[in-house]
């Protein structure tokens, strides 16, 4: 579903993404993983078509980026880190739009919406009486999630998805991509929040400074590396020990 070969991604004289290849089978929930700045939303965004790769090549759905980057977008959903929206618009007219760009027709497309909205426990007043500028985070987030859905894609990209969400609209996520996988949609989750990516991912792909470290099982990859645990895998191969030291050295400094 996903194949990418030596992705490479260059702003001017910085390699954000450096020579990535791998691929992933339909039905599979793979964890995205890296520290600020190794190069995983320019990554999602190359695959997403709303960034051109510098080198090498990426198919999504037997469809390549460069050749067919309509295509592409046609079977893929998309819920960035920035959750960013129309603020001017309300959710109902919001999610009109991105179903009128999918060519969905208007009322399946509003049966779709309602369903999504009553799983997520928001009231259709909401979406039809307020501005998404007047949206809390959570409530943006929601929206975001169900445009990214709304056109049923074969591969779903999530950047983040919990943030802003809170406890209950979080397990209900992490059982909605569950559902999703078992139905055979792939799913690529990037996240820092490590514990949960361990809980509900197949495999994880972990990338610093724009190249792949490891990409295995959680458990298998854990006990291989002899770390406990994911967050602690991780900590090992991106540097987080030499950081975990110098915030101990750091605290020493308040005491008296």
């Amino acid at each position: 579903m996903v194949s990418v070969q030596q992705l490479t991604k260059r702003f001017g004289t910085q390699t954000a993404v450096q020579s990535l290849s791998f691929e992933i089978p339909a039905g599979q929930i793979v964890g995205f993983l890296g520290p600020n700045g190794a190069g995983k939303s320019t990554t999602l965004k190359m695959l997403t078509g709303m960034l051109e790769p510098s080198e090498g090549t990426a198919s999504v759905c037997g469809f390549d980026l460069r050749r067919d980057p309509i295509e592409v977008k046609r079977r893929v959903g998309f819920v960035p880190e920035s959750g960013a929206v129309f603020e001017s618009l309300t959710g109902l007219e919001y999610l009109e739009m991105v179903a009128a760009l999918y060519s969905l027709p208007q009322e399946a497309a509003l049966a779709r919406i309602r369903q999504f909205i009553a799983f997520f426990d928001l009231s259709f007043d909401t979406l039809t009486d307020k501005l998404l500028g007047a949206y809390s985070k959570g409530m943006r987030r929601k929206v975001v999630i169900t445009a990214a859905l709304l056109h049923n894609p074969p591969v779903v990209f999530f950047d983040e998805p919990l943030d802003g969400l809170d406890a209950n609209a979080a397990v209900g996520f992490k059982a909605l991509i569950h559902t999703l996988a078992r139905e055979g949609k792939t799913i690529v989750y990037s996240s820092h929040i490590l514990d949960v990516v361990e809980r509900v991912c197949d495999r994880v792909l972990i990338i610093d400074k724009g190249r792949l470290l490891v990409d295995g099982r959680p458990d298998e990859l854990v006990a291989a590396h002899q770390s406990g645990t994911l967050e602690r895998l991780f900590t090992q191969l991106t540097g987080g020990i030499e950081l975990e030291r110098r915030a101990e050295d750091f605290a020493k400094t308040f005491r008296p």
